[in-house]
């Protein structure tokens, strides 16, 4: 059985935590912890409170202490009401059951259940103030980034990343119960969103009168009936006809200051339409080799410029930058920084053919999930980068949630190395990670310095012509490397950043399980945009035979497809209920 389908995952995940300490440390608490593990993992019975476990092989009043302990903190983070000891129930109990025996002793007054009020900028607090910006009576609820963006505030915690590295968990995770509590409720398929329920109001009423809000808002009561402070989730007119809607995943970006460096042009039919040019020749010795290193690679809010320093400290000091793709990358920096410019060339460096996306287990995970993986890989590919290399950090995680995800993360991992051809680099922490980047940068001084550089002149490229004609120029000359400028580079990334109709289409098909880049763009090439592809749907009617049609038709369309391509019949049938209701 999974740990996580057991009656009591968070207290198993916690035993499970110290059995692997105990482990590590080879102490003589390892049978103790072995025989707690296995005794609560076979027991069905859901437990309310940690003492109860001791009836359970293995648990000791100091092991349930301790447990009992972490319930607590884990309480306290998440704004979770603490379940009562149950020697404090049987002492009620056992009160009651005097009375209906004819004691004469008073009965006791029954306690009123308190009412829930979320711990004071607990993860529940900050998302219940969050969606109480909203009108009362709004039919349009908040999705994730929206509602993540107005309850950080609110926050102690962040609702992005863990608190502590080798937990799972955010601020986030109070959602769950939230829901549960029946305070918030979830609705719409792919993109979720977020509302209060009328107990929910209460609550955030309730939190309004306390005298922490009172003094964080400085003694102003807001009205319960507010307008809403962002203007954008007003309800649509009633008027105004259903369409398929379009939204970004990600808040807009800030346009590149490259973005204008290439132009679009025109499409190229086949090779003969390719330009022709004479090559810029940066001679050894005319450039040294650098690490660029994008500035939101931090170890925590608080340590920003720890990967910075240490990079240093190693002789590999990057030039901090915010960069349009990928966490690091290696560039050759001209010693004449009019060099280029006397060539008709912009800017003093050069692009080299290496780049390195980083990853955190629990961010892999994430990405995996909401299918910014597989973009990411599309956009690396588009890049025309040669060696790509994915940094995987597996740092500690809660075990219930490693085992949960194992078999995704493993078959991602596969997937980016036999079928993208990528490099995967695992490193146990950020400090492997460093190491790993300064003998990098290192070796790669020693490769390119020496020799000398083809840099293809801006002038020639467009974005529609960049990767036909690098593909071209290495099959024609597979001895010499040829190179764009930095500029250049980040040009032809933004353009692919800044999304039409097309790459939204994609984007969106891609959020469904099991549909990659290449399966998307098959989808894309049948049916050009989504208004077509939900008109595709509805045209194969209604009733069951209509359902059959529906599930079948992306799989009918693309019955010819083999291996990478190929639709199998689970995944036609899930994008039918995400794009026909089916």
């Amino acid at each position: 059985m999974d740990d996580a389908d057991s009656a009591n995952p968070q207290l198993l995940a916690w035993v499970k935590e110290w059995l692997d300490l105990a482990r590590e440390r080879n102490s003589k608490g390892v049978t103790t912890y072995k025989n707690a593990y296995e005794s609560l993992k076979a027991c069905p019975i859901t437990f309310e409170h940690p003492a109860q476990l001791q009836q359970l092989k293995g648990f000791g009043p100091k092991l349930c202490e301790r447990l009992e302990d972490n319930l607590k903190k884990y309480c306290q983070q998440n704004g979770l009401p603490m379940p009562p000891h149950p020697k404090s129930r049987k002492a009620t109990a056992s009160a009651g059951g005097n009375d209906a025996e004819g004691s004469s002793k008073p009965a006791k007054k029954a306690r009123k259940p308190k009412a829930y009020v979320p711990a004071f900028r607990s993860g529940a607090f900050a998302l219940v103030i969050g969606l109480s910006t909203l009108d009362e009576d709004a039919s349009v609820g908040m999705t994730k980034a929206e509602l993540i963006e107005v309850a950080q505030n609110h926050c102690d915690s962040s609702f992005t990343a863990p608190s502590d590295p080798t937990k799972f968990y955010t601020a986030w995770n109070s959602m769950k119960t939230l829901v549960q509590k029946e305070l918030v409720y979830e609705r719409g398929r792919p993109l979720r969103r977020y509302a209060l329920t009328d107990e929910g109001w209460e609550v955030a009423k309730r939190i309004k009168e306390t005298d922490q809000w009172q003094s964080e808002t400085g003694g102003v009561r807001e009205p319960t009936s507010a307008q809403p402070t962002i203007p954008s989730f007003q309800p649509e007119p009633a008027s105004r006809p259903r369409s398929p809607s379009i939204e970004a995943a990600e808040p807009t970006r800030v346009p590149s200051e490259y973005q204008n460096v290439v132009s679009d042009g025109p499409t190229i039919p086949d090779d003969s339409s390719l330009p022709t040019f004479t090559p810029i020749r940066l001679p050894p010795g005319s450039f040294s080799v650098h690490l660029l290193l994008d500035v939101r690679e931090v170890r925590a809010k608080t340590d920003r410029d720890y990967m910075q320093e240490e990079l240093a400290k190693q002789g590999a000091k990057p030039i901090m930058r915010s960069m349009e793709l990928g966490d690091a990358q290696w560039i050759a920096k001209c010693h004449d920084p009019n060099l280029l410019a006397a060539q008709g060339a912009e800017g003093d460096e050069i692009v080299l053919d290496w780049i390195v996306e980083r990853k955190r287990l629990d961010d892999l995970i994430g990405s995996i999930k909401d299918g910014r993986f597989h973009e990411q890989k599309f956009r690396l590919k588009r890049s025309g980068v040669k060696k790509v290399i994915y940094i995987i950090e597996e740092i500690t995680m809660d075990p219930a949630s490693i085992q949960r995800y194992e078999e995704a993360v493993r078959s991602a991992i596969a997937s980016t190395q036999v079928v993208n051809g990528y490099f995967v680099k695992k490193t146990s922490k950020m400090d492997d990670t460093i190491r790993y980047l300064a003998r990098m940068t290192k070796m790669l001084k020693r490769t390119y310095e020496g020799k000398p550089l083809n840099v293809i002149p801006t002038r020639v490229l467009t974005s529609q012509n960049y990767i036909p004609l690098l593909s071209h120029l290495r099959e024609s000359t597979p001895s010499s490397g040829w190179y764009i400028t930095y500029p250049a580079f980040s040009s032809l990334a933004s353009k692919s950043e800044s999304m039409t109709l097309r790459d939204v289409f994609l984007k969106m098909l891609m959020t469904t399980r099991g549909v990659t880049g290449e399966r998307a763009l098959e989808i894309q090439k049948r049916w050009k945009t989504p208004y077509e592809f939900v008109k595709a749907f509805e045209a194969c009617g209604t009733g069951e035979q209509g359902l059959k049609r529906k599930r079948d038709l992306v799989l009918g369309q693309t019955s010819h497809l083999v291996g990478r391509k190929k639709f199998t019949k689970a995944m036609s049938q899930k994008i039918a209920e995400v794009w026909g209701d089916a």
